[in-house]
């Protein structure tokens, strides 16, 4: 997949970028996206274990060398133990914080410092590197839809199509394009945690609770709107 040594959050962060605004969407809930993301990638690469239900690290003094990934994993080593669900709401936009500031460093984002009323400091993003994420969405996409046998995609990309939908990012397929691939979508979310059965829990769990925010996060839009 392009990009491949950006991480998973970073990934999802990217992937929410419309690029022929360019402007972010699903912002309402997209910390939670970045925060499953960055869960899903831990337990994957095994720093993060389920402990009964507990997200649990496996080592306090392990590290990535990802400055995203590690910052969560000092968060959950230091706070007490929650379950996956919790974490992926829980100080959130920390993550996205980290994760935007990763993308800038990296010359993905160019960032603009403003001042809120004229008085608070504030800092906006503007995508750089629209190519990179054309790119990448295209591959999501077809990841998503095929023909390659699901057996065949790396378990870190299947688990991006599968929070990325999950999240109802338009950026990356419609309504009615999920419900079209819903079966496939379905298999790509086991593929993701095929390393173990306590992994295949875990990416469940953070894909209902994506599930959730995104349905949150609408309902609360539509009551604002009307």
């Amino acid at each position: 997949m392009p990009n491949g040594p950006l991480s998973l959050p970073a990934r999802l962060y990217l992937l929410a970028w419309d690029t022929t605004k360019p402007r972010i969407t699903g912002s309402t809930h997209l910390h939670h996206l970045v925060r499953a993301g960055a869960l899903t990638e831990l337990a994957q690469r095994g720093l993060l274990l389920d402990d009964d239900g507990i997200v649990t690290p496996v080592d306090a003094d392990s590290r990535t060398g990802d400055l995203v990934l590690d910052g969560l994993l000092e968060l959950v080593a230091e706070s007490m133990p929650r379950r996956w669900k919790p974490w992926v709401t829980l100080r959130a936009r920390i993550t996205l914080d980290a994760v935007r500031a990763q993308l800038a460093a990296e010359g993905y984002l160019r960032a603009e410092k403003k001042r809120v009323l004229g008085l608070f400091p504030s800092v906006e993003y503007e995508l750089d590197r629209v190519p990179a994420v054309d790119a990448l969405r295209a591959r999501v996409r077809q990841v998503m839809e095929g023909p390659v046998p699901v057996s065949e995609v790396s378990e870190r990309d299947a688990a991006l199509v599968a929070l990325a939908t999950a999240a109802e990012l338009r950026t990356v397929a419609s309504s009615k394009e999920r419900r079209l691939h819903a079966a496939r979508i379905d298999e790509l979310a086991e593929r993701g945690g095929t390393a173990a059965p306590a992994l295949r829990k875990v990416i469940q769990e953070v894909r209902t609770a994506v599930v959730v925010a995104a349905a949150t996060a609408a309902a609360t839009a539509s009551t604002t709107g009307s």
